[in-house]
């Protein structure tokens, strides 16, 4: 996974029809690596899916139907390969364009032997509005969005009641939506954001804070433990769609 304090980058769609002033991506350079690139060549042909507006068979895709977990802007995919090795059951169809992060999550699906994953090159925001349908998914992780920690570009956060709302009826009833963030004000507006979205409820426990405790499928990235000895939050939070 990428430092958390950084954008997630894409190369820029063609079109964009909703929500234009946000998306799941900022434009950033990097350069793949030869295993990156070998990666790519090896196992792109099975594990890269092509962005194709219409119906998603994701039993066609994954080879099998299982339950259906998104992930938005998966950086450099080590948390992503964990969390597919920890919950084989679980299908995970992930968003990224930054090109070095793709090769080095289809590195380790090569490396792991992970048959649980599926890379979508392309804008989340896009996937979600014309590959796929509404009450389709069974969870959505994004960790660690760009906080914008300037307040003229707050505007620009991803977690923003729109979107949310987008990515709550996308959800199947029960579905549920896990957000982590190292960034305290970013996570309060993500804990208002979630909560005044009326087709989901927090999970956490009563009397606390909003937040939950971190799910133990999601593994400390080597950024984030450097910042919990450093005395830094992390805050996670996971709704459920009512």
């Amino acid at each position: 996974m990428t430092d958390p304090r950084h954008a997630l980058p894409r190369t820029p769609p063609s079109q964009v029809t909703h929500l234009r002033e946000v998306k799941s991506y900022v434009l950033r350079t990097g350069r793949v690596g030869p295993g990156q690139a070998r990666a790519m060549e090896q196992h792109g042909p099975r594990f890269l899916l092509t962005y194709a507006p219409g119906s998603f068979d994701a039993g066609a895709a994954f080879g099998r139907d299982a339950p259906l977990i998104m992930e938005i802007g998966f950086g450099m995919g080590g948390a992503t390969a964990h969390i597919a090795s920890v919950r084989p059951q679980d299908n995970f169809l992930c968003c990224e364009v930054h090109e070095p992060g793709v090769g080095a999550l289809l590195k380790l699906v090569g490396e792991q032997g992970l048959e649980n994953i599926r890379i979508l090159r392309h804008d989340a925001v896009e996937v979600l509005d014309h590959m796929l349908g509404e009450s389709s998914l069974d969870g959505v992780h994004i960790f660690f969005p760009d906080p914008w920690h300037k307040s003229r570009h707050h505007k620009r956060r991803l977690i923003q009641g729109p979107f949310v709302n987008r990515l709550a009826r996308h959800l199947k009833p029960g579905g549920y939506l896990h957000l982590a963030t190292d960034w305290e004000p970013y996570a309060h507006q993500m804990l208002e954001v979630l909560g005044a979205e009326p087709l989901l409820q927090n999970t956490a426990p009563e009397r606390s804070n909003g937040y939950v405790p971190k799910p133990d499928y999601r593994p400390l990235t080597k950024f984030e433990n450097r910042g919990l000895k450093l005395g830094h939050g992390v805050w996670d939070l996971v709704f459920r769609r009512t």
